[in-house]
C-alpha cells in the first residue's frame, strides 16, 4: 500500500515546457483521493538529499497554468548524476518523509537516477513508485518516438535559421549557426524546417552521426558558395573526426571540461569561430559570420510549439495515472500512431536509462551534409501551428538603358 505523499523534481536542462509536465503530476495527482501531499524538490536530486522540499498541494490551479505556460524548470535543476551511495541517500530521505511516488522530469541521466533508485528500494522492501517522465531538446530517448521540449526547441532552430537565410541573402556571404547535440543530430537537422524555396540555407547541415572532415567542410562550403554567391551551414556541437574526437577540441589548444568530464561544447562560441576561421584564411572568403545558439534554443520565449505544450503536459498526467493504477516502474513514452497522433506507453526503466537515441540512417540524405524527405515528416507535425513564412520580392528587371546605348 502506497504513502499518499507524491514528490516531483527536475532534471538536467530546462526547456519552453518541462513545466507544463510538472503541472500535469500536480493537477492530476489532485484528482485521487489517496493523495494527501504532493511535494516537489528544489533542484532535482540534490534538493532530495538536502531535503529542499515545498508544497505544491497549497498551489492554487490558476498559477499552476501560469506557471505551466513558462519556460524553464520552475523548481529549479540540477546536473547531479547520482551513483549508488547518492540513490541510496535519496531514498532514506523518501523513507523519512513517507513518499510513496517519485517523478522525475528528464532526460538519460534522470532515467538512470530512476532505474537505480527503483532496484535500492525492492531491495529494501520500500514501496516506492518510481515514474520517469520524458524531457530533453536533444531528443535522444531510446524507445520513445520524441521527448517534450524538443519539439519547441526544434521550432526555434528552424525559425531562426529562416531568419539568418534571409540576412544572408540580403548580404552574401558565409553564415554558420552551430546548435546543441553532442551526441544526436535531430535539433541541428531541424533547421531545414525553415527553407522556403530552393535555393534556401541552410545549404549544408552537419550532424554527429557522420564524421566530419575539416577538408570536405571546405570543400563543400566552396562548392555552395561558388554556385550561389552565398551560403549558411548549420553544425552541431557533436561534430567529431573518425575517431571520435570532438571537432572543438582538434581546432584549440584550449579544452574546457564538465562535471562529468566531457569536452564543454555548450555554452562556448568557440567551434562556430574557429570553423569561420578556416573559411576566411582557406578560402579567402571576406564575409564569413558565425552564431552560436547555446541556452537560447531551451527556454525560448514567445516560440514554444502547441504540440509540445499538450503532449508535455500529457505525459505529467500519464504517468500519475500510471503510478497510481499500474502498479510498476517506468518511463512514460510518447508513441506516434497514424498520420500523425499520439499514444503513451510505459517503458521499462531499462530500455531507456544510459541509453542514447541517435538519428535513423533514413533521416539523412546520401551526402550526410542534408536531411531527407522523411525527417521532414517526422518533425513537421511536431513544430505546432502558426510557423512563419518568409516572401521575397519577384524581382522583375528593368532593361538596363546604359548598355542599350553604349
Amino acid at each position: 500500500m502506497h504513502s499518499g505523499k507524491i514528490l516531483v523534481a527536475q532534471g538536467g536542462g530546462p526547456t519552453a515546457v518541462i513545466n507544463q509536465s510538472l503541472a500535469g503530476v500536480v493537477l492530476e495527482a489532485r484528482r485521487f483521493s489517496g493523495v494527501e501531499r504532493v511535494y516537489g524538490a528544489r533542484h532535482g536530486v540534490r534538493g532530495i538529499v538536502n531535503e529542499d522540499f515545498v508544497d505544491l498541494t497549497q498551489e492554487t490551479s490558476h498559477n499552476l497554468e501560469l506557471v505551466a505556460n513558462t519556460p524553464s524548470s520552475a523548481l529549479g535543476s540540477t546536473r547531479d548524476k547520482p551513483d549508488l551511495k547518492y540513490c541510496q541517500e535519496i531514498l532514506e530521505v523518501l523513507r523519512l518523509h513517507q513518499i510513496g511516488q517519485f517523478f522525475y522530469i528528464g532526460g538519460n541521466d534522470s532515467s538512470d537516477t530512476l532505474r537505480i533508485l527503483s532496484l535500492e528500494a525492492a531491495k529494501a522492501n520500500h514501496p516506492l513508485r518510481c515514474i520517469h517522465i520524458p524531457k530533453t531538446i536533444d531528443n535522444d530517448l531510446v524507445g520513445h518516438d520524441h521527448s517534450p521540449g524538443f519539439p519547441s526547441a526544434a521550432r526555434f532552430v528552424a525559425q531562426a535559421f529562416s531568419g539568418a537565410n534571409l540576412d544572408n541573402a540580403s548580404l552574401p556571404g558565409v553564415y554558420v549557426g552551430v546548435v546543441m547535440g553532442r551526441h544526436a543530430g535531430f535539433l541541428t537537422a531541424a533547421a531545414a524546417l525553415g527553407r522556403k524555396s530552393a535555393e534556401d540555407g541552410p545549404h549544408l547541415i552537419y550532424l554527429p552521426e557522420r564524421t566530419f572532415t575539416i577538408e570536405q567542410f571546405l570543400a563543400d562550403v566552396k562548392a555552395v558558395y561558388e554556385r550561389l554567391g552565398r551560403c549558411v551551414v548549420a553544425v552541431s556541437e557533436g561534430i567529431h573526426d573518425a575517431a571520435g574526437t570532438p571537432i572543438t577540441s582538434l581546432l584549440t589548444t584550449t579544452v574546457e571540461r564538465d562535471a562529468h568530464g566531457n569536452v564543454q561544447l555548450s555554452g562556448t562560441g568557440a567551434l562556430a569561430d574557429l570553423l569561420c576561421e578556416e573559411i576566411k584564411s582557406k578560402l579567402k572568403i571576406k564575409r564569413v559570420r558565425g552564431d552560436t545558439f547555446g541556452y537560447l534554443q531551451r527556454s525560448f520565449m514567445g516560440c514554444v510549439s502547441d504540440v509540445d505544450q499538450r503532449e508535455a503536459r500529457e505525459v505529467g498526467e500519464k504517468a500519475v495515472q500510471y503510478a497510481m493504477q499500474a502498479g510498476r516502474d517506468g518511463s512514460v513514452a510518447i508513441q506516434r500512431i497514424g498520420d500523425y497522433a499520439t499514444d503513451y506507453a510505459l517503458l521499462e526503466l531499462d530500455t531507456v536509462a544510459g541509453k542514447t537515441q541517435i538519428m535513423a540512417d533514413a533521416f539523412i540524405s546520401a551526402s550526410g551534409t542534408d536531411i531527407t524527405d522523411a525527417f521532414r515528416h517526422y518533425l513537421r507535425p511536431l513544430l505546432g501551428s502558426g510557423m512563419p513564412d518568409g516572401f521575397r520580392l519577384r524581382a522583375n528587371p528593368v532593361a538596363k538603358l546604359r548598355d542599350a546605348t553604349g
